[in-house]
Protein backbone atom coordinates (compact mmCIF):
# COMPACT_ATOMS: atom_id res chain seq x y z
CA UNK A 1 0.00 0.00 0.00
CA UNK A 2 2.78 2.41 0.94
CA UNK A 3 4.68 1.77 -2.29
CA UNK A 4 1.51 2.36 -4.31
CA UNK A 5 0.96 5.72 -2.62
CA UNK A 6 4.59 6.69 -3.30
CA UNK A 7 4.21 5.78 -6.97
CA UNK A 8 0.99 7.80 -7.30
CA UNK A 9 2.53 10.85 -5.60
CA UNK A 10 5.67 10.55 -7.71
CA UNK A 11 3.67 10.40 -10.93
CA UNK A 12 1.60 13.40 -9.86
CA UNK A 13 4.75 15.40 -9.11
CA UNK A 14 6.15 14.50 -12.53
CA UNK A 15 2.99 15.85 -14.14
CA UNK A 16 3.19 19.04 -12.04
CA UNK A 17 6.82 19.62 -12.98
CA UNK A 18 6.14 18.91 -16.66
CA UNK A 19 3.23 21.36 -16.79
CA UNK A 20 5.18 24.06 -14.94
CA UNK A 21 8.12 23.99 -17.35
CA UNK A 22 6.00 23.53 -20.48
CA UNK A 23 3.05 25.78 -19.64
CA UNK A 24 3.80 28.38 -22.30
CA UNK A 25 3.91 25.69 -24.97
CA UNK A 26 0.49 24.62 -23.74
CA UNK A 27 -0.85 28.20 -23.83
CA UNK A 28 0.63 29.69 -27.00
CA UNK A 29 0.26 27.95 -30.39
CA UNK A 30 1.76 30.23 -33.07
CA UNK A 31 2.09 27.43 -35.62
CA UNK A 32 -1.41 26.03 -35.28
CA UNK A 33 -3.65 26.58 -38.30
CA UNK A 34 -7.36 25.83 -37.87
CA UNK A 35 -8.75 27.90 -40.72
CA UNK A 36 -9.19 27.71 -44.45
CA UNK A 37 -6.80 29.57 -46.72
CA UNK A 38 -9.01 32.59 -47.24
CA UNK A 39 -7.95 35.28 -49.69
CA UNK A 40 -7.97 38.89 -48.53
CA UNK A 41 -10.41 41.09 -50.41
CA UNK A 42 -9.23 44.25 -48.68
CA UNK A 43 -6.24 46.48 -49.33
CA UNK A 44 -3.59 46.85 -46.63
CA UNK A 45 -0.04 47.97 -45.99
CA UNK A 46 2.23 45.47 -44.32
CA UNK A 47 3.85 47.35 -41.46
CA UNK A 48 6.60 46.49 -39.00
CA UNK A 49 6.17 48.04 -35.58
CA UNK A 50 9.21 48.56 -33.31
CA UNK A 51 8.87 47.09 -29.84
CA UNK A 52 10.55 47.68 -26.51
CA UNK A 53 12.94 44.76 -27.01
CA UNK A 54 14.44 46.30 -30.14
CA UNK A 55 12.62 43.95 -32.48
CA UNK A 56 9.63 44.42 -34.77
CA UNK A 57 6.19 42.87 -34.97
CA UNK A 58 4.31 42.51 -38.24
CA UNK A 59 0.91 44.00 -38.89
CA UNK A 60 -1.61 44.75 -41.61
CA UNK A 61 -2.91 48.30 -41.80
CA UNK A 62 -6.12 49.00 -43.75
CA UNK A 63 -6.66 52.75 -44.14
CA UNK A 64 -9.73 54.64 -45.28
CA UNK A 65 -9.42 58.02 -43.51
CA UNK A 66 -7.34 58.23 -40.34
CA UNK A 67 -8.60 61.66 -39.35
CA UNK A 68 -12.34 61.28 -39.88
CA UNK A 69 -12.92 57.58 -39.24
CA UNK A 70 -12.16 55.48 -36.18
CA UNK A 71 -9.43 52.85 -36.25
CA UNK A 72 -9.97 49.33 -34.91
CA UNK A 73 -6.83 47.77 -33.38
CA UNK A 74 -7.17 43.98 -33.42
CA UNK A 75 -5.34 41.70 -30.95
CA UNK A 76 -5.75 38.05 -31.92
CA UNK A 77 -5.98 34.83 -29.91
CA UNK A 78 -3.39 32.30 -28.78
CA UNK A 79 -3.16 30.27 -32.00
CA UNK A 80 -2.40 30.82 -35.65
CA UNK A 81 -1.25 33.78 -37.67
CA UNK A 82 -2.59 36.89 -39.37
CA UNK A 83 -3.90 34.89 -42.33
CA UNK A 84 -6.17 32.95 -39.98
CA UNK A 85 -8.19 36.13 -39.34
CA UNK A 86 -8.78 37.04 -42.98
CA UNK A 87 -12.34 35.72 -42.92
CA UNK A 88 -13.14 38.29 -40.22
CA UNK A 89 -11.22 41.14 -41.80
CA UNK A 90 -12.95 40.54 -45.14
CA UNK A 91 -16.17 41.60 -43.41
CA UNK A 92 -14.79 44.19 -40.99
CA UNK A 93 -13.42 46.09 -43.96
CA UNK A 94 -17.01 46.89 -45.03
CA UNK A 95 -17.53 49.09 -41.97
CA UNK A 96 -16.61 52.76 -42.15
CA UNK A 97 -13.47 52.25 -40.09
CA UNK A 98 -9.76 51.74 -40.54
CA UNK A 99 -8.17 48.68 -38.96
CA UNK A 100 -4.78 47.48 -37.82
CA UNK A 101 -4.13 43.86 -36.90
CA UNK A 102 -0.79 42.85 -35.41
CA UNK A 103 0.92 39.55 -34.67
CA UNK A 104 2.61 39.10 -31.30
CA UNK A 105 6.24 38.15 -30.80
CA UNK A 106 6.72 34.53 -31.85
CA UNK A 107 3.70 34.66 -34.20
CA UNK A 108 3.54 35.13 -37.99
CA UNK A 109 7.32 34.96 -38.31
CA UNK A 110 8.06 37.55 -35.61
CA UNK A 111 11.12 36.89 -33.48
CA UNK A 112 10.87 36.28 -29.75
CA UNK A 113 8.91 34.07 -27.39
CA UNK A 114 5.35 34.91 -26.29
CA UNK A 115 4.61 35.66 -22.65
CA UNK A 116 2.08 37.79 -20.80
CA UNK A 117 4.55 40.62 -20.24
CA UNK A 118 5.78 40.37 -23.82
CA UNK A 119 2.30 40.54 -25.33
CA UNK A 120 1.46 43.57 -23.21
CA UNK A 121 4.63 45.26 -24.45
CA UNK A 122 3.70 44.44 -28.05
CA UNK A 123 0.23 45.91 -27.55
CA UNK A 124 1.58 49.11 -26.02
CA UNK A 125 4.14 49.42 -28.82
CA UNK A 126 1.29 49.03 -31.32
CA UNK A 127 -0.73 51.79 -29.68
CA UNK A 128 2.33 54.05 -29.54
CA UNK A 129 2.89 53.42 -33.24
CA UNK A 130 -0.71 54.10 -34.24
CA UNK A 131 -0.67 57.37 -32.28
CA UNK A 132 2.38 58.43 -34.31
CA UNK A 133 0.30 57.90 -37.46
CA UNK A 134 -1.96 60.71 -36.23
CA UNK A 135 -4.66 58.58 -34.61
CA UNK A 136 -5.77 59.94 -31.23
CA UNK A 137 -7.03 57.72 -28.41
CA UNK A 138 -10.63 58.80 -28.91
CA UNK A 139 -10.46 57.44 -32.47
CA UNK A 140 -9.24 53.97 -31.41
CA UNK A 141 -11.44 50.91 -30.87
CA UNK A 142 -9.70 47.94 -29.28
CA UNK A 143 -10.74 44.46 -30.41
CA UNK A 144 -9.60 41.42 -28.44
CA UNK A 145 -10.16 37.88 -29.64
CA UNK A 146 -9.92 35.12 -27.01
CA UNK A 147 -6.43 35.52 -25.51
CA UNK A 148 -6.42 38.98 -27.09
CA UNK A 149 -9.21 39.97 -24.69
CA UNK A 150 -6.68 39.71 -21.87
CA UNK A 151 -4.25 41.86 -23.84
CA UNK A 152 -6.93 44.42 -24.71
CA UNK A 153 -8.19 44.83 -21.16
CA UNK A 154 -4.64 45.37 -19.91
CA UNK A 155 -3.94 48.28 -22.26
CA UNK A 156 -7.46 49.75 -22.02
CA UNK A 157 -7.14 50.54 -18.31
CA UNK A 158 -7.55 54.23 -17.47
CA UNK A 159 -7.53 55.18 -21.15
CA UNK A 160 -10.02 57.22 -23.14
CA UNK A 161 -10.31 55.03 -26.22
CA UNK A 162 -13.51 55.16 -28.26
CA UNK A 163 -14.45 51.64 -27.16
CA UNK A 164 -13.42 48.04 -26.65
CA UNK A 165 -14.76 44.77 -28.07
CA UNK A 166 -14.13 41.44 -26.34
CA UNK A 167 -14.82 38.28 -28.33
CA UNK A 168 -14.92 35.04 -26.29
CA UNK A 169 -13.28 36.53 -23.18
CA UNK A 170 -12.13 34.67 -20.09
CA UNK A 171 -12.26 35.97 -16.53
CA UNK A 172 -8.61 35.13 -15.91
CA UNK A 173 -6.12 32.60 -17.14
CA UNK A 174 -6.09 31.16 -13.63
CA UNK A 175 -9.82 30.43 -13.93
CA UNK A 176 -9.35 29.00 -17.42
CA UNK A 177 -6.46 26.85 -16.21
CA UNK A 178 -8.55 25.48 -13.36
CA UNK A 179 -11.27 24.60 -15.86
CA UNK A 180 -8.84 22.45 -17.87
CA UNK A 181 -6.44 21.30 -15.15
CA UNK A 182 -8.73 21.03 -12.11
CA UNK A 183 -6.43 18.39 -10.64
CA UNK A 184 -3.40 20.72 -10.52
CA UNK A 185 -2.50 23.65 -8.20
CA UNK A 186 -2.95 26.12 -11.07
CA UNK A 187 -2.81 29.23 -8.89
CA UNK A 188 0.66 28.25 -7.72
CA UNK A 189 2.01 27.08 -11.07
CA UNK A 190 0.77 29.67 -13.54
CA UNK A 191 3.16 32.31 -14.84
CA UNK A 192 0.93 34.15 -17.32
CA UNK A 193 -2.23 35.04 -15.43
CA UNK A 194 -4.12 37.60 -17.56
CA UNK A 195 -6.36 38.83 -14.73
CA UNK A 196 -9.07 40.31 -16.97
CA UNK A 197 -11.84 40.40 -14.38
CA UNK A 198 -9.77 42.47 -11.94
CA UNK A 199 -9.01 45.12 -14.58
CA UNK A 200 -12.56 45.82 -15.68
CA UNK A 201 -13.07 48.36 -12.88
CA UNK A 202 -10.37 50.50 -14.53
CA UNK A 203 -12.08 50.46 -17.95
CA UNK A 204 -14.65 53.21 -18.31
CA UNK A 205 -15.26 53.28 -22.03
CA UNK A 206 -18.05 51.65 -24.06
CA UNK A 207 -17.60 47.88 -24.15
CA UNK A 208 -19.14 45.13 -26.27
CA UNK A 209 -18.83 41.56 -24.98
CA UNK A 210 -19.49 38.75 -27.48
CA UNK A 211 -19.55 35.09 -26.46
CA UNK A 212 -21.13 31.97 -27.90
CA UNK A 213 -23.17 29.94 -25.44
CA UNK A 214 -21.76 26.68 -26.84
CA UNK A 215 -18.13 27.71 -26.44
CA UNK A 216 -16.16 24.53 -25.64
CA UNK A 217 -12.82 26.29 -25.06
CA UNK A 218 -13.69 29.28 -22.88
CA UNK A 219 -16.96 28.57 -21.06
CA UNK A 220 -19.80 30.98 -21.74
CA UNK A 221 -20.20 31.75 -18.03
CA UNK A 222 -16.85 33.53 -18.14
CA UNK A 223 -17.99 35.89 -20.90
CA UNK A 224 -21.24 36.49 -19.03
CA UNK A 225 -19.26 37.28 -15.86
CA UNK A 226 -17.05 39.72 -17.77
CA UNK A 227 -20.15 41.50 -19.06
CA UNK A 228 -21.73 41.63 -15.60
CA UNK A 229 -18.58 43.12 -14.06
CA UNK A 230 -17.99 45.66 -16.84
CA UNK A 231 -18.82 49.32 -16.32
CA UNK A 232 -21.52 51.07 -18.29
CA UNK A 233 -22.03 51.77 -21.11
CA UNK A 234 -21.92 48.10 -22.02
CA UNK A 235 -23.42 45.94 -24.75
CA UNK A 236 -23.61 42.19 -25.25
CA UNK A 237 -24.03 39.63 -28.02
CA UNK A 238 -24.55 36.09 -26.72
CA UNK A 239 -25.79 33.79 -29.53
CA UNK A 240 -27.17 30.41 -28.53
CA UNK A 241 -25.39 28.25 -31.11
CA UNK A 242 -21.92 29.81 -31.47
CA UNK A 243 -18.76 28.01 -30.35
CA UNK A 244 -15.44 29.64 -29.43
CA UNK A 245 -14.67 30.94 -32.92
CA UNK A 246 -17.85 32.89 -33.38
CA UNK A 247 -19.89 32.80 -36.57
CA UNK A 248 -19.37 36.05 -38.46
CA UNK A 249 -22.93 36.09 -39.68
CA UNK A 250 -25.49 38.83 -40.20
CA UNK A 251 -26.44 38.91 -36.51
CA UNK A 252 -22.87 39.36 -35.29
CA UNK A 253 -22.16 42.02 -37.92
CA UNK A 254 -25.30 43.84 -36.84
CA UNK A 255 -24.08 43.79 -33.22
CA UNK A 256 -20.76 45.25 -34.34
CA UNK A 257 -22.45 47.87 -36.48
CA UNK A 258 -24.75 48.93 -33.64
CA UNK A 259 -21.75 49.26 -31.35
CA UNK A 260 -19.77 51.30 -33.86
CA UNK A 261 -22.74 53.62 -34.35
CA UNK A 262 -23.18 54.05 -30.59
CA UNK A 263 -19.67 55.40 -30.12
Amino acid sequence: MFSTVVIIISCYLVVVVFVFFNQRNLLYHPFENNYNKDEANFSYDEVFIPTSNGRYIKGWFHKKDLKKKKTLVFFHGNAGNLQNRIYKLNLIKDFEINFLIVAYRGFSGNKGEPSETGLYEDARSTLDWISKQGVSDDKIILYGESLGTGVSTEVAQNKKFAGIILESPFTSMVDAGKFYYYYLPVSLLLKDRYETIKKLKNIRIPILVMHGKKDKIVPYYMGKKVFEEANEPKFSYFPNEDDHMMDYNESLLKALNNFFNSI
